[in-house]
């Protein structure tokens, strides 16, 4: 027999929050950047770590960050488009723990770098990790939890993969 509406939506409703408690952290600790530092101040944190101020208008590693400005649109959309992508995937697999979670990270990181680029047309960055002379690019919340969802829908096929054998 198949689940109802009402009980699928009030079973991912769990997933959604965990999104929206990503989507506000990211969001606050954007909003006190953007407050107390300007575009490239930095704080030294420890021998490895500073937190700075960095706009990336392109994606990942600032891939397209030259492009005309075209891009700021085209990840928006798609950035929406995974958006309800993913809010359909949860209606539809709920009860599968380790993937909802693995979603709702996803979400929660992909409308918070979404907002940043319809409200300021690049995304805020501020994590800063180093070592020696190597240096990871700055990052942000939504893009950790982007990086946990990734990890963890990866684990879940793996497990998945490893339970039919």
């Amino acid at each position: 027999m198949a689940k109802s509406t009402f009980s699928k939506t009030s079973s991912m409703l769990p997933w959604l929050g965990l999104a929206l408690i990503l989507l506000i952290a990211d969001q606050f600790t954007k909003v006190l950047i953007l407050g107390y530092y300007k575009l490239g101040d930095a704080t030294y944190v420890t021998s490895f770590f500073n937190v700075v101020r960095v706009h990336n208008s392109g994606a990942a590693f600032s891939f397209l960050a030259s492009a005309s400005g075209w891009q700021r649109w085209f990840f928006t959309a798609i950035g929406i488009a995974a958006a309800i992508f993913i809010v359909w995937m949860l209606r539809s697999h709920p009860g599968q723990k380790l993937f909802s979670f693995a979603l709702a990270c996803i979400l929660g990181g992909a409308v918070g770098n979404v907002i940043d680029r319809v409200l300021h047309g690049y995304v805020v960055d501020f994590l800063d990790f180093h070592y020696g002379n190597w240096h990871f690019p700055a990052f942000n919340i939504a893009d950790s939890a982007i990086t946990v969802g990734a990890v963890c829908l990866i684990l879940d096929e793996l497990l998945r993969v490893r339970k039919t054998k």
